[in-house]
């Protein structure tokens, strides 16, 4: 068996066919646990109907994830976001891995789709991401190495799938599985996707501060040798590729616009609000 987690905050366009999937695995069993935080759509009706555990946690994301894994009655994890659909050997996959490479952790490529330019943009960037130990972070663990390294950071938000792979992996290199994961962008919008960025800023800086060196080479969002090594693909595509540099040169803005309060450490900035309240 294979527990599966999936945190949802207003997810009801993805999370039907993210649980689908989940449940179309060959080869396993496996338990579905969503953690829901304060949805206001359909989110929770659809987890009902489709999981074998709902509960409801927050304040974030990684707290959802440590919650359920607490649940947990397998010797497996995997956590997956509310709009990633699963290739049907993904957990087979990991559990192959685990075994014969005796891996403490599995990462599982993903490919991303959308509609609009930016999703275009976004999904050309994934491509250049593949086999990269920089970006890509694991998603499946043996319970027991989860659990001995404490799980996810809760003061983390956005960068604790990072932080939780550095750990694990110890500089080591990880198995990847051929199946992948797919992230479902919808319609990219610049402005939700910089909302996000920026909220994530104070916890890069704590991210940063925790991991030096690393965190540091992951902090270049723009200049990243993955596109070094594919600047041929991106030459073929050069409209797209502008828009990834634009997209990336915005990213971290944001992301350093975030992070000012916790630089100055001033308890009186207000924190920037969290788009997905209102964005799902």
């Amino acid at each position: 068996m294979v527990s599966v987690i999936v945190p949802t905050r207003n997810s009801a366009r993805t999370l039907e066919a993210c649980l689908s999937s989940i449940r179309a695995q060959q080869g396993v069993q496996v338990e579905l646990i969503v953690v829901d935080n304060g949805s206001t759509d359909g989110t929770q009706g659809i987890a009902t109907r489709a999981a074998d555990v709902v509960v409801y946690k927050g304040p974030e994301r990684s707290a959802q994830r440590n919650y359920g894994a607490s649940l947990a009655k397998s010797q497996y994890l995997l956590f997956v976001d509310s709009d990633m659909v699963l290739e049907p050997q993904v957990l087979s996959d990991c559990i192959a891995k685990v075994g014969h490479a005796r891996a403490p952790a599995v990462i599982v490529p993903e490919v991303s789709v959308g509609r609009g330019f930016w999703a275009a943009c976004r999904a050309l960037e994934r491509t250049c991401y593949v086999g990269d130990d920089l970006v890509e972070a694991a998603r499946f663990f043996p319970r027991k190495i989860f659990e001995e390294e404490g799980g996810f950071d809760e003061s983390l938000t956005g960068p604790e799938d990072w932080d939780l792979t550095i750990r694990i992996a110890a500089g080591k290199s990880l198995p990847r599985t051929a199946s992948t994961i797919c992230h479902d962008e919808g319609t990219l919008r610049l402005g939700t996707v910089l909302a996000k960025k920026r909220y994530y800023g104070a916890s890069a800086i704590r991210y940063w501060r925790k991991h030096g060196t690393a965190g540091a080479r992951q902090a270049n969002l723009v200049f990243r040798p993955a596109f070094i090594r594919n600047w041929r693909r991106l030459l073929a595509h050069p409209f797209l590729a502008a828009g990834i540099v634009s997209l990336k040169t915005l990213e971290t803005g944001a992301v350093l616009w975030g992070a000012i309060p916790e630089v100055l450490g001033s308890r009186g900035a207000r924190r920037p609000k969290d788009p997905s309240r209102s964005n799902g």
